[in-house]
């Protein structure tokens, strides 16, 4: 089983590199960078920004299963920049899709969108026919793609089933995202040897349905291989764990795993978000119905080992 993995440097991407490794896969994997973890296949250099590389690439590596998890994904920096946001993410979908098209039309493709499509859901937690409401430019930019990838089943028979993940976190990701930055603030302290830590957030009372990262890349390899693909083809399928926790309540996670330092909590109005969404989780029954699959490592010790890997970066680092 040859993959092609897009965004392979990225969190997920890497996470993904693994799983698909370890279960014998050859992985190529394809990013900006050309970068790939040790052990985990080749590297392909590639910016899918344009048409030109993409179709190379695709022809190049003739893919059995294609997983395209490549894309700006910063709601933060799409506020920031929305323009960038919207041109980048619009383009490698594009391309991409115009690839698979004339490069590899017979490869499945695992397209990975994102749960900031639903905005804030009518119904809680959220399935995949919920209609989307996207609450950033982010977001909006991945209904875009989610549109274009569903146009090119219809109009040229593409095997494409699309993801849609909500929040997830783990050893590796960057601490522009809530849990990997207050998990990064623990090491700090812990290294330190500080009796105490002060925690600032932004609003307290936003809640988000966080699944594990090696989870979430199981979750994708099982879609891609099952054995229903033909019926899969064209849909859609949450990669959640239907349970949602507040900003409040990951503080007073860490607390407990960091006792007996002392943890306090400070709200910062300014860090608060634009059309903030106040609570997303998702029904994730399609996915399990397909491949048996669901969530199976607590936040618990998501937060855990999060905590030590920012150790050993923050020790090696010096």
């Amino acid at each position: 089983m040859r993959a092609l993995i897009t965004g392979a440097s990225g969190f997920a991407g890497s996470w993904l590199c693994r799983e698909c490794a370890a279960a014998g896969d050859e992985v190529v994997a394809a990013s900006r960078r050309g970068v790939v973890v040790d052990g985990c296949g080749r590297g392909a250099t590639v910016d899918l920004r344009s048409a030109e590389e993409a179709l190379r690439l695709v022809r190049t590596v003739a893919p059995d299963v294609v997983y395209h998890l490549a894309s700006l994904t910063s709601v933060g920096r799409s506020w920031q920049e929305p323009a960038q946001t919207l041109a980048d993410n619009d383009a490698i979908s594009v391309n991409m899709l115009e690839a698979l098209r004339h490069g590899a039309p017979g490869a499945r493709v695992m397209w990975v969108s994102s749960c900031e499509i639903y905005g804030e859901p009518a119904v809680l937690p959220a399935p995949e026919d919920s209609r989307p409401r996207p609450a950033n430019p982010y977001a909006v930019s991945k209904v875009s793609g989610e549109l274009l990838a569903e146009l090119y089943v219809a109009a040229y028979g593409l095997q494409i089933v699309r993801a849609r993940p909500f929040s997830h976190s783990g050893p590796g990701q960057l601490p522009l995202f809530l849990l990997s930055n207050l998990a990064r603030q623990a090491a700090t302290a812990r290294l330190a040897g500080a009796p105490e830590l002060e925690i600032t957030t932004g609003n307290p009372d936003t809640r988000r349905d966080f699944t594990d990262v090696r989870d979430v890349v199981r979750a994708y390899r099982l879609l891609a291989l099952s054995p229903a693909w033909g019926d899969a083809v064209g849909d859609v399928y949450n990669v959640s764990s239907a349970a949602s926790i507040s900003a409040a309540d990951q503080v007073a996670l860490l607390r407990d795993l960091l006792a007996p330092t002392a943890v306090s909590h400070v709200v910062d109005p300014s860090l608060r978000r634009a059309h903030e969404v106040m609570d997303l989780r998702g029904d994730h029954a399609r996915i399990t119905a397909l491949t048996g699959w669901r969530p199976q490592i607590p936040l618990r010790q998501t937060m855990t080992d999060t905590i030590a890997w920012w150790e050993r970066e923050l020790s090696a680092a010096g």
